[in-house]
């Protein structure tokens, strides 16, 4: 059952290329709801330079900073992320080795209800901001999965092309109490 609050945190989450944003936008618009489109894409995007590891806590700084804007915003109803802390945790520890306790404080007193990951049924394609297709792909899918147990959250895993991904989602979410 979704957290009895005013405001339900649905965090859409997976590996490169697995659909997170088209989803979010989705459910989002069938749910009636709040989207929060993914910092970190926009973030890198807009560098001149590769990104380093400060640009990392930058990105997990505007993240927090968002979620705490987007709660106070709407009070109550659903938020929908795409993406979240998580993902920005594991990048840390996968490519820098080290993440900061407050992250891992802050991903362990948030009020996310359920996270949706992406599977990685969907193509690979690849674009300038990408860079793990393949193999390591499914590593981070692994990786990301362990996370959210790790720290205790419930998830489901959302495959499916299209629309069908769509409904997946909101089977996922029905199953743990959300009223659609």
């Amino acid at each position: 059952m979704l957290i009895d609050n005013k405001i339900n945190r649905i965090v859409v989450t997976g590996p490169e290329s697995t659909g997170k944003t088209e989803l979010a936008q989705a459910l989002a618009a069938k749910l009636n709801s709040v989207w929060i489109p993914e910092y970190a894409r926009q973030y890198v995007e807009n560098l001149n330079r590769s990104y380093e590891y400060d640009d990392v806590i930058q990105i997990a700084q505007h993240q927090v900073e968002q979620e705490a804007a987007y709660d106070l915003k709407i009070g109550d109803g659903i938020i929908i992320f795409d993406t979240w802390l998580i993902i920005t945790k594991v990048w840390l520890d996968l490519v820098y080795g080290k993440c900061p306790d407050w992250i891992s404080e802050h991903i362990r007193s948030s009020k996310i209800d359920l996270f949706l990951v992406c599977d990685t049924d969907l193509p690979w394609i690849a674009d300038p901001v990408r860079e793990n297709g393949g193999e390591k792909r499914k590593e981070l899918f692994q990786l990301y999965c362990n996370e959210i147990v790790t720290f205790g959250f419930k998830y489901e895993i959302i495959s499916g092309f299209g629309v069908k991904r769509t409904e997946n989602a909101l089977i996922a979410l029905s199953k743990h109490g959300l009223k659609l």
